[in-house]
């Protein structure tokens, strides 16, 4: 693997693990009040699980950015596909702070929707660009699945 590549990868790992930061500190603001006192569905995990799960996916979505990025950014293939990207982080970190730092499951619900999306469109780009980019966003969009899941038993039951 060139210099270049590795340089550029873990690039992508800290802006992937820098937005997981700041969605970190808004979740902070509330998980051991609001959300504490919040209805929780039978499928909920335990609250040490999101932090590991989370910083893997980070360190998965900037591997696969740095993968796409090290094709050249002179290519309109790749910056369509870390266009995407970009914004898709935007709504990463929007979910978080809509969810817990404004405490609204419902918003929340509408970003987590448009993320599933965007990352699925991202998904498609990756996979034009490098399939094994596409292929580490799979967890990401699985998570997001179940999270989407659980932001809405979490705002049906509340």
């Amino acid at each position: 693997m060139k210099t270049s590549t590795v340089v550029k990868i873990f690039i992508g790992v800290l802006i992937c693990l820098g937005i997981g930061f700041i969605g970190s500190i808004a979740t902070q603001s509330s998980v051991d009040t609001w959300f504490a006192t919040l209805n929780k569905p039978s499928f909920n995990p335990p609250a040490w699980l999101f932090a590991p799960v989370w910083t893997l996916l980070y360190i998965m979505m900037g591997v696969a950015a740095g993968i796409v990025w090290s094709r050249g950014f002179h290519h309109i293939w790749v910056k369509t596909a870390l266009y995407h990207f970009g914004f898709q982080l935007v709504l990463n970190a929007s979910w978080s702070i809509v969810f817990f730092g404004y405490q609204s499951p419902l918003f929340a619900l509408f970003i987590i929707i448009g993320l599933i999306v965007l990352v699925l469109i991202t998904f498609k780009w990756f996979k034009v660009v490098n399939n094994t980019s596409a292929y580490l966003l799979i967890p990401y969009i699985l998570w997001l699945v179940f999270a989407a899941a659980l932001n809405f038993e979490i705002w049906r039951l509340n």
